[in-house]
């Protein structure tokens, strides 16, 4: 297996790590050429502007409706559904056989087990309910305050999301299963790779929040720092409690750090 050079010149490669950023985390269409380790390690560090690409979509939907005179609340149902409908609910899905395992109070193996069951327990009906009325209740306040402000959040909760994504690969989280998603992009993603893209991101967040004020600026950049260090806080649960992560997993910390996010911007 071919590793990937450490400089930004391989266009081949960094176009395999879109396709399976894309390919993997939206329903895009975005055809996998590859599906190794090395193409997962460059789509791990490609994820946010996947997260990009679908927060964009659900702000213009979510505008669309307010122009169309549809009110704050119903803008933030959209906005919700949004992102949901672009991933399949696969991480909603992720989020709540999380819920259920972490819930089960069983062994790993027997937990893993349940994650893996196709029905939902009351653990994920429970904790699923939560986390939407939180993001509809977030981009609701923020909607009031006016489009920009809900159309700023929704951006940044889903890059941020994705970007939790690149970190739940880095060096030295291992996988729980052998098989998944789980399996092929776990340890994948440099320390320094995911350092270096988790400050592109805050850079980006940053100078969109200077468009309104310098308060707005840092409330993105803390924002984004609580929706990571939620993400960081469930992972090292999860890794604790199952040996590693899994597809599920990784769906959890992602659904995770864009509700934290959320609320944190309404917090403001």
């Amino acid at each position: 297996m071919r590793n990937l050079p450490s400089g930004g010149g391989d266009y081949p490669a960094r176009m395999d790590g879109l396709r399976f950023a894309f390919g993997t985390l939206t329903v895009f269409p975005a055809r996998i050429t590859r599906w190794d380790r090395d193409a997962a390690r460059a789509g791990m560090l490609c994820a946010p502007l996947a997260g990009l690409a679908v927060g964009l979509c659900a702000a213009v939907l979510g505008g669309a409706f307010l122009a169309l005179g549809s009110g704050p609340l119903l803008a933030a149902v959209v906005t919700t559904a949004v992102p949901a409908a672009l991933t399949r609910g696969l991480h909603l899905d992720g989020l709540a056989d999380t819920a259920d395992g972490l819930g089960s109070a069983k062994p790993a193996e027997d937990a893993l087990r349940i994650m893996k069951q196709s029905d939902v327990g009351p653990f994920g009906v429970i904790v699923l309910l939560l986390v939407l009325l939180a993001q509809v209740a977030a981009l609701f306040a923020l909607y009031e305050e006016g489009w920009a402000h809900g159309a700023v959040a929704a951006v940044l909760a889903a890059t941020v999301a994705r970007l939790a994504l690149t970190h739940a690969s880095r060096h030295g989280v291992p996988a729980a299963r052998p098989e998944g998603l789980g399996a092929i992009v776990a340890a994948t993603v440099p320390v320094r790779a995911a350092t270096l893209a988790t400050g592109g991101v805050l850079v980006l967040l940053a100078a969109t929040g200077l468009l309104f004020s310098p308060y707005d600026a840092v409330h993105n950049v803390l924002a984004a720092g609580a929706a990571l260090g939620a993400a960081a806080l469930l992972l090292r649960r999860c890794v604790r409690r199952f040996g590693g992560v899994t597809g599920d997993v990784f769906g959890a910390v992602e659904e995770t750090a864009a509700t934290v996010g959320l609320v944190a911007l309404a917090l403001g």
